[in-house]
């Protein structure tokens, strides 16, 4: 394929327009839309949440509103991040057939003009499976995918500079002793450009880079543009919707913490287990031994982005047993097209099991 690949440069833009572009992109796109990569970055600092995530686990909340820090919640997976101009976001928005069919070959394919990019500034920079990008051991930002309307969606970033400190402060966590571990381990296990070389590239210059790594990568050619009229008009009514507290708080009815019981056959419990691809959270009202109602967050990536609600429908009534649960989670994949890279069917098998260690039937 030769088509060009359109290229929407944005600049600075605001905090809320700087995620709610791709979305509007991704949305509006047709058959004779081209593929789209979209740089750009928030002329303003905030913070966003994974699609998946229930906002009140993952954020101080008042934290952020005593500060002046707007919280979104985006329609991509993956955990929360404080965000500011130290970052240019890439944001991919393809058509199906023109990217990878599985997610692990999608995101190998986006993160190759990212790597090579940091090499040719002198940053040795490597991909890491299934979505990371490392320097020397070190992480140098993140990726995550998502399906929107007929669009395949792939974002990250190129990581100029970034805000440890405020990252680890805008976190929820359970004590100062623990946000401390948290800002040392970013501190210690991550990375940006300007710590990479002493300095700050010139944004212009390294994004024209990114560009040439991008024709490169893909061996078609690149055409600057500006987004059409439908796709600016679907961005703000989307911008509508994503500074509502209806789209932010969406996720996570059960917001109770540990076992708590209701009666004497029913009880609210929670737990979190730690697959290869994410944070799995599972919160459950179990009723007689079964599961009554189920929430699933976490800062995993699954497509479609439907997927985990259709999980959680599936396992409702289910009896709190292994072999139960993993019944019925094997069949939730075969009867459904859903990837979840680093998260199998054991990895939801054990995240719901761990919820019975956190009530009255362990």
């Amino acid at each position: 394929m030769t088509a060009p690949i359109r290229i929407l440069d944005l600049g600075l833009v605001s905090p809320l327009r700087s995620q709610a572009i791709y979305h509007g992109v991704a949305y509006a796109q047709k058959p004779e839309t081209p593929d789209t990569i979209i740089l750009v970055g928030p002329t303003d600092p905030y913070v966003c949440i994974g699609y998946h995530q229930e906002l009140e686990r993952e954020v101080d909340v008042d934290y952020c509103r005593e500060h002046g820090l707007p919280i979104f919640r985006r329609e991509v997976g993956g955990g929360a991040v404080y965000l500011d101009r130290g970052q240019v976001f890439t944001q991919w928005i393809f058509h199906r057939p023109n990217l990878p069919a599985s997610l692990e070959e999608r995101f190998a394919l986006y993160i190759k003009p990212l790597v090579d990019t940091y090499q040719t500034l002198g940053i040795p920079a490597n991909y890491r499976p299934i979505n990371d990008i490392h320097v020397q051991g070190k992480k140098i930002g993140g990726t995550g995918a998502a399906q929107m309307g007929e669009a395949e969606v792939v974002v990250g970033s190129l990581m100029f500079d970034f805000n440890f400190d405020l990252m680890a402060r805008v976190l929820k966590v359970s004590s100062e002793k623990m946000r401390d571990k948290i800002h040392q381990s970013l501190n210690e296990y991550m990375t940006t450009m300007t710590r990479q070389l002493g300095r700050t590239p010139d944004y212009e210059t390294v994004k024209r880079e990114y560009v040439r790594q991008v024709v490169d990568a893909l061996g078609r050619p690149a055409e600057y543009s500006d987004p059409t009229p439908e796709e600016l008009a679907v961005t703000e009514e989307l911008e509508k919707r994503f500074a509502s507290d209806e789209w932010l708080y969406q996720k996570g009815g059960l917001r109770q913490t540990g076992a708590v019981k209701i009666h004497a056959d029913v009880y609210l419990a929670e737990a979190a287990y730690k697959a290869p691809g994410g944070l799995i959270r599972a919160t459950a009202r179990l009723r007689e031994g079964r599961i009554d109602d189920l929430t699933l967050s976490g800062d995993f990536t699954m497509l479609p982005s439907v997927a985990v609600g259709a999980l959680e429908q599936s396992l409702r009534g289910a009896a709190l047993d292994a072999a139960a649960v993993r019944a019925k989670v094997a069949e939730f994949y075969r009867n459904l097209p859903v990837q979840s890279p680093g998260v199998g069917v054991e990895d939801w098998v054990s995240a719901v099991m761990a919820i019975k260690g956190q009530s009255p039937l362990q």
